[in-house]
């Protein structure tokens, strides 16, 4: 598409014309897949190599883990099983208390697992995940998977709805023979 011959009003008009009462699709539900699909092309790359298997499980539950509310409820599910066993562990495994100033936090919230700041479990278990598919020769495997997933899911994501872009093409082009109609009269 040329964008020389587009002219302002016609991209105004057009983002008049979209619905913008209705809501989006839920993008959530497509991340959602989108980590699952990555998640079992890993598995099924490595299906030959267990101990890479066990590798992507933690690189898995270290990305789940940079979601907020899964590394909450993480937290709190974790601790109140330890909290069973081990009263003294679990009050220690608590974040550690944010002074409150006028309502909000002195500091930008950070999320805690297991006492410890999020990215430190993170960075632990990348750290792990990558150590168990050196050690197991399926770092190469990985990479595969991974490229793979990404094509996946980039060619699903320009598949799946056109793009703005798109659409202003063809309502130029529906502006355009609308126009000589008129113009013709």
């Amino acid at each position: 598409m040329d964008w020389d011959n587009v002219a302002a009003e016609d991209v105004i008009e057009a983002l008049r014309e979209v619905e913008w009462s209705t809501p989006p699709k839920d993008a959530c539900s497509y991340r959602t897949n989108y980590f699952i699909l990555v998640i079992f092309l890993l598995g099924l790359a490595l299906i030959t190599r267990p101990l890479a298997i066990v590798g992507a499980a933690l690189t898995a539950l270290s990305i789940a883990f940079l979601n907020d509310s899964f590394a909450a409820s993480f937290n709190e599910k974790f601790i109140r099983t330890i909290r069973h066993f081990s009263p003294h562990l679990a009050a220690k495994m608590r974040p550690p208390h944010m002074p409150v100033i006028r309502g909000r936090s002195a500091a930008r919230k950070t999320v805690y697992v297991c006492g410890k700041p999020r990215w430190v479990f993170v960075v632990v278990l990348l750290t792990a995940s990558l150590v168990m598919w050196f050690s197991s020769c399926g770092l190469l495997w990985v990479l595969y998977a991974l490229l793979t997933s990404l094509v996946v899911i980039v060619l699903h994501a320009s598949v799946r709805t056109p793009n703005l872009k798109a659409r202003l093409n063809t309502f130029r082009e529906e502006f355009r023979a609308v126009w000589r109609n008129y113009s013709e009269l």
